[in-house]
């Protein structure tokens, strides 16, 4: 159903039935796999800008119900490049949105993966190793920072009509759901079944 209006966020959206535009593409997202620290979610700020400002597939709004899309089904965060791709090129007909969305899933899984089987036979023989330990101390609030960072930017989209205004319900939902998630041991499931509830209600409109 969403994937109806997926590529009608932007007057000139990138083509991806030129080759040289999909190839382009899937290089943008073999070049982001290496930069995946702490899971697919660290790279969310920048799949934004490609596919809401650089490339113009999509809208906010509609970045962000494809976020909650692919948070909702089961699978990795890094199902969401699939669904950039499928919606990037559906237009142009089943197999090219096929072919785009495999592509790119495949581009931002292979080289980030190779990298951690490398790295997870070679890391055990640095166990007792002072320059692990740094490591791995550095890259933990950088990891926290990179996630919080990403949180705002989604949250910010999510709560953006898609005239560009602010909604107020949706932030005042937005800031509920942080202080319980922080406060409590809820289940997310359900705060996304009250949300999905106001929204279904007409409460929370975008």
């Amino acid at each position: 159903m969403a994937l109806s209006w997926l590529a009608a966020a932007c007057s000139a959206p990138t083509r991806l039935t030129d080759l040289g535009n999909l190839l382009r593409v899937l290089w943008e997202f073999l070049s982001l796999s290496l930069f995946s620290l702490g899971g697919g979610n660290t790279l969310l700020a920048e799949y934004h800008h490609l596919a809401v400002n650089q490339f113009c597939w999509l809208s906010d709004a509609q970045f962000a119900d494809l976020y909650a899309l692919a948070e909702a089904a089961p699978g990795p965060s890094s199902m969401l490049v699939g669904l950039l791709g499928l919606g990037a090129a559906w237009k142009e007909g089943v197999a090219w949105g096929l072919l785009s969305g495999y592509g790119a899933e495949a581009a931002i899984l292979l080289p980030s993966t190779l990298l951690m089987v490398v790295a997870c036979l070679s890391w055990r023989k640095l166990e007792h190793s002072p320059w692990r330990i740094a490591f791995e101390r550095g890259m933990g609030p950088i990891t926290l920072g990179i996630l919080f960072a990403v949180g705002l930017k989604i949250v910010r989209t999510a709560d953006t009509t898609r005239a560009g205004d602010l909604s107020v319900p949706g932030v005042i939902v937005s800031v509920i759901v942080c202080v319980l998630m922080l406060r409590t041991k809820i289940s997310p499931l359900w705060f996304m079944a009250f949300a999905g509830l106001l929204g279904g209600l007409g409460m929370i409109n975008r």
